[in-house]
């Protein structure tokens, strides 16, 4: 009788588990303290209807924040997801009946129609860039920063440097209405995520999206399709970052140029700042919620203590670059334990 020798698994110390989790654990840690500290801070900072501004102020970026989790996921990235939203917004606005005293030479249609017109905007958007990064080979980064200038180019072409103020009553009901109390803009973002969420976690194309990120040659020698899923995740961020202009000029009121700015860097910082890794693989829409808070918290926050507005951009960027320490930090720990024998 031969015997055998059984190889035992390496215990999991709890020094190893906090290293692995680090890029969820920092997030969340950072959250408790921003309430924490605003709580004491202000008493007026944690009340029922502040939470309810700070859920109502992140919406749009939430929005814009899903689709780029999926590109982020694939270890890609999308710098023209403020400037499609911004577009759609115009598009949808143009195709609008406006008021005579607004001096924009649009073409007023049914509102079913100029809805569908600014879905197809932004999906063609989004096919010109997937179509540039997957069959043409040019790299995300430069190609988004392309369409970020092209997009730009559709809204002051549009608009000429006018402002519009109607949009359909669909998008008007959503992006500025409210149900029992509770804003429409909420409602969506919270089922955009809902449903980012539940594909990333329960789909094959979830899977696929964290093969591909994850290690990409491996995915293709598994027989994945690399380049569908990336142009994929590309059409799926259009799409939300076009949702997201739709109700935001309906948020605001308005729909001009550079309407959106601001909103790429939040929607960049929401992804990372939560955790998910700039290099694909690892995080997901439950990361992407932590750093929609930590932002929201923290922009809330600064405005009930009066600090002045030019340290809080400066805070904000502390902020981020503290997370993308973690972030690189927590991606070398992963490839160090990876590589030890």
């Amino acid at each position: 009788m031969t015997s055998t020798s059984e190889v035992k698994a390496p215990r999991l110390t709890a020094g190893h588990w906090f290293r692995n989790q680090l890029g969820n654990i920092a997030p969340f840690l950072t959250l408790l303290f921003l309430v924490v500290f605003f709580s004491f801070a202000s008493s007026s900072f944690l009340s029922f209807g502040n939470m309810q501004n700070i859920l109502q102020q992140v919406s749009i970026t939430a929005i814009i924040a899903v689709g780029l989790t999926f590109v982020i996921l694939t270890a890609e990235i999308d710098l023209s997801v403020a400037s499609v939203a911004n577009a759609t917004g115009i598009v949808v606005a143009f195709f609008t009946l406006q008021d005579a005293s607004v001096n924009i030479a649009n073409i007023p249609l049914a509102g079913g129609f100029a809805i569908i017109l600014a879905i197809f905007t932004c999906l063609a958007l989004g096919g010109i860039t997937a179509m540039g990064v997957t069959r043409i080979g040019i790299p995300s980064f430069i190609m988004t920063l392309a369409m970020m200038q092209i997009c730009d180019g559709i809204s002051a072409m549009l608009v000429r440097g006018q402002i519009a103020y109607n949009v359909p009553w669909l998008i008007g009901k959503l992006g500025a209405g409210s149900i029992f109390g509770i804003p429409w803009l909420i409602i969506v973002a919270a089922l955009a995520l809902l449903i980012g969420h539940v594909v990333l976690t329960y789909t094959r194309f979830g899977r696929y999206i964290y093969m591909v990120g994850g290690n990409r040659e491996a995915a293709e020698y598994s027989g994945v399709n690399v380049k569908l899923i990336i142009a994929a995740v590309l059409m799926i961020s259009a799409f939300c970052s076009g949702l997201a202009g739709m109700l935001g000029v309906a948020y605001f009121g308005s729909a001009q140029q550079n309407e959106f700015g601001t909103y790429l860097l939040d929607a960049i910082a929401a992804v990372v700042v939560g955790g998910t890794s700039l290099f694909g693989g690892r995080g997901g829409i439950g990361n992407t919620i932590i750093g929609l808070f930590v932002l929201g918290v923290l922009n809330n926050g600064l405005d009930h203590i009066n600090i002045d507005s030019f340290l809080k951009i400066l805070i904000r960027g502390l902020i981020l670059l503290a997370a993308l320490i973690i972030n690189i930090y927590a991606e070398r720990l992963r490839v160090s334990r990876s590589a030890a024998p």
